[in-house]
């Protein structure tokens, strides 16, 4: 849809001047008439050349999203004026843009589910599949309220994954940050002194010696060839599926990192799983959106083994079991969940568990960070001192003899 700016009159008669958005100018006419408009002229709304880049609609813009609508829907406000509302009063702009064309849309005839497919890249495919269930079965009120307690939860889960993937790296680079300006400053005015000694110098001052020269001589490269492997990376996980499955599993490999980064990705899968299937969605459906929304492409692969094998007639639990890479205990819950009738409640624990899981991995993750980088710090500094004012000390010694 464009925007439009248009000139129009009212039922008395006088002109009204506005913007709105539309496919069409027919689509414009329609809609205008249905306020009470009639269209003049209109003419389409071209964005500025400079202007500054929309605002994206987050995942706590979702929320309120949800809340707004949940709310106003139990208490028996219609979905047009919920929309309304949160039009005129949404933070967002670029939400408040997405509510007034859901608006439209709505007034137009289409259903909530059809209007919110308009907007992919605001909506997943599985937000727009749970709220079409809640409009078939009639609880749509119950759905929001699901959706809103899921993308609370996946905003948790979010905040764990960046600190448990930031919280090494931003530490590692201070403490990469101290060794550089300590080779590359500090240790060549140091040795500069002890050169002047005339003594034999050890076997780790000259390796100290050695590696100083090189990041004074080459730190352009040292600084490059973190920058260009990462670009590599990230190329090559854009370009080459073969080399990003590579690195999704190296990724999960990796020691105390990967395994909470594990427990997130599953904790998060039978989170939807069990929220979807609740909601009334096919439990080949709820695969399929898992396998989708993963964020990992060994465990997307997983979940396509999984579906693969529900296709062919097995059941959940050995379904899962052929993945390859879920854990007894997850598989153990699921079959019983499965046996038992209440596969929601099971899914719903896996998820509370790996959760908690999880968080008390980043804790831990947290904790360890701290003295093993001032451990090497103190490696590196201890290693500098000993191999300038070794030396010193040496000659000091020797002239008192």
């Amino acid at each position: 849809m464009s925007s439009y700016h248009y000139r129009a009159l009212d039922a008395r008669g006088r002109i009204r001047k506005g913007k709105t958005r539309a496919a069409n100018s027919a689509d414009l006419e329609t809609r205008l008439r249905k306020t009470g408009l009639e269209l003049i002229s209109c003419k389409s709304a071209r964005p500025p050349l400079l202007s500054l880049p929309r605002r994206r609609v987050q995942r706590r813009d979702l929320i309120v999203f949800c809340f707004h609508l949940q709310q106003s829907l139990r208490a028996g406000v219609p979905a047009p004026e919920s929309l309304q509302d949160l039009r005129d009063s949404a933070g967002n702009p670029r939400l408040r843009q997405v509510a007034g064309a859901l608006l439209e849309a709505i007034e137009g005839g289409k259903t909530l589910s059809a209007a919110l497919r308009e907007f992919p890249a605001v909506f997943s495919e599985v937000f727009v599949n749970l709220i079409q269930a809640g409009e078939q079965t009639g609880a749509l009120d119950a759905i929001l309220e699901r959706l809103g307690s899921n993308l609370k939860w996946q905003d948790e889960q979010a905040a764990m994954t960046r600190k448990l993937l930031l919280a090494p790296a931003l530490t590692g680079a201070v403490v990469g940050i101290v060794v550089v300006f300590l080779m590359a400053y500090l240790v060549p005015q140091l040795l500069a002194f002890v050169g002047t000694t005339g003594s034999e110098l050890p076997s780790h001052t000259l390796l100290l010696i050695a590696v100083s020269t090189a990041v004074t001589d080459y730190w352009q490269v040292i600084l490059c060839v973190p920058l260009l492997c990462l670009v590599i990376v990230v190329a090559g996980a854009r370009t080459s599926p073969g080399f990003r499955l590579a690195l999704d599993r190296f990724r999960l490999a990796l020691p105390v990192v990967g395994p909470a980064q594990e427990k997130l990705i599953l904790a998060r899968l039978a989170g939807l799983f069990a929220m979807m299937y609740a909601s009334g969605i096919t439990v080949i459906d709820c695969i399929s959106a898992g396998e989708r929304s993963a964020g990992n492409l060994a465990v997307a692969q997983a979940m396509s083994r999984v579906g693969a094998a529900l296709a062919e007639g097995q059941n959940l639990g050995d379904s899962f079991a052929a993945g390859n890479l879920f854990p007894p205990l997850m598989l153990r819950m699921i079959r019983v969940g499965e046996t038992t009738g209440a596969l929601a409640p099971a899914l719903e624990n896996i998820a509370w568990f790996y959760t908690r899981d999880a968080r008390a991995a980043v804790g831990r993750l947290q904790s360890l960070i701290e003295p093993v980088m001032t451990l090497a710090l103190g490696l590196v500094i201890g290693w500098v001192m000993l191999s300038v004012f070794g030396p010193i000390y040496d000659l000091i010694t020797g002239l008192g003899v």
